[in-house]
């Protein structure tokens, strides 16, 4: 089966370039207000051309380009390359050349596409809010190669070299290995979990890997744990024990600092609501940005354009709570009624809603 999108979604007509400029500075907007650099891979993630489980299955190896993937032509990702430099140079943006490579064994560089160069596409713009300090520490980070990833499979496989199977492969190439091939199967699993565990187990093993699975209601790749040298694992464990009661305070105050600023967002996401609509109740507001802004909900309002406080990411929260609080859409779906054509059937309802609110 193929990992890019279906020709019929590809053979679309190419937008025009006014266009794709303003999609290109939404997006880049967004990206820079929510870490304070821009890349393209932000941008493209953004404009909807590419899914983050597309990006994780070329970041693994598993497609010689991007581009294989991307909802559009490679002229398109051209373009928006093209239109994100002019974009970061009026804004003042300093560029940084980035390596992409992959996490598998070879960490080959990884390409975009197919020919031409593929610096444009490398290229972070830092924000000139940042402290040279900053700037360099990200770039570090940035330049890191990454993670080696060994796949948890949920269908039937075979390696590539022996033909036998097991319960993690990892790419070498455009192949499948199993841990013994690649000489893995002396490391153990650690769930994910205790993230102070897992840090000191990878600092402390010569070869790790972290273990990933396919979410299919999510459609993206998950961290279930690591790969680790048994030693590693023993010591990283003496360490924890050793300290474990420094950390748990350190956590509780972690905790009360997050919600405060959960709080403090859901305030200003609570008053972006009441300029977009001037007529929804404060309490229904506040209702709204507490629920969307719920911190590991995975909802529209824990995502980098609500946190910008982006004008169509905060309407969207209002939107699904109009459409579950203030219409039948519930009880439509729980009828049967396939979710596409129960939106359908509610939609005037919602707009009414929303109407009202202006």
């Amino acid at each position: 089966m193929p990992f890019g999108p279906s020709p019929a979604r590809r053979i679309r007509q190419a937008m025009p370039v006014s266009s794709l400029r303003k999609r290109v500075a939404d997006a880049a907007e967004i990206a820079l207000a929510a870490h304070k650099y821009v890349t393209f891979l932000d941008v493209v993630t953004g404009l909807r051309w590419l899914h983050s489980r597309h990006v994780d299955t070329w970041r693994q190896g598993r497609v010689a380009t991007l581009a294989e993937l991307a909802d559009v032509r490679e002229d398109r990702l051209l373009d928006a390359a093209a239109i994100l430099r002019e974009w970061a140079e009026a804004r003042g943006l300093t560029p940084v050349a980035v390596p992409y490579l992959s996490s598998s064994r070879e960490r080959r560089p990884l390409r975009f596409t197919d020919g031409g160069d593929q610096e444009p596409f490398r290229v972070h713009w830092m924000s000139p809010e940042l402290t040279p300090a900053r700037v360099r520490q990200l770039t570090e980070r940035h330049s890191k190669a990454p993670d080696l990833v060994v796949v948890s499979p949920d269908k039937p496989w075979t390696c590539a070299v022996c033909g036998d199977t097991g319960p993690y492969l990892i790419m070498e190439g455009a192949e499948p290995s199993c841990l013994t091939c690649a000489d893995m199967d002396h490391l153990v699993f650690l769930p994910s979990g205790d993230a102070a565990l897992t840090r000191r187990a990878k600092k402390e093993s010569t070869l790790s890997a972290v273990v990933v699975r396919f979410n299919r209601r999510r459609k993206v790749y998950q961290r279930i744990g690591t790969l680790v040298e048994q030693t590693a694992l023993a010591l990283a464990e003496e360490q924890c024990l050793a300290d474990e009661e420094v950390r748990r305070r350190r956590r509780e105050r972690d905790r009360e600092r997050r919600a405060g600023e959960d709080l403090e967002f859901q305030a200003r996401m609570t008053e972006e609501i009441l300029r977009l609509f001037p007529r929804c109740p404060r309490e229904r507001a506040e209702e709204i940005a507490a629920h969307a802004g719920q911190r590991g909900s995975g909802r529209v309002g824990r995502t980098a354009a609500a946190k910008a406080l982006d004008e169509t990411a905060i309407t969207l929260a209002v939107v699904a709570s109009v459409r579950h609080l203030d219409t039948d859409y519930d009880r439509l779906l729980m009828d049967g009624v396939p979710r596409l054509e129960a939106r359908d059937l509610i939609r005037d309802a919602v707009e009414a809603k929303l109407a009202s609110w202006r």
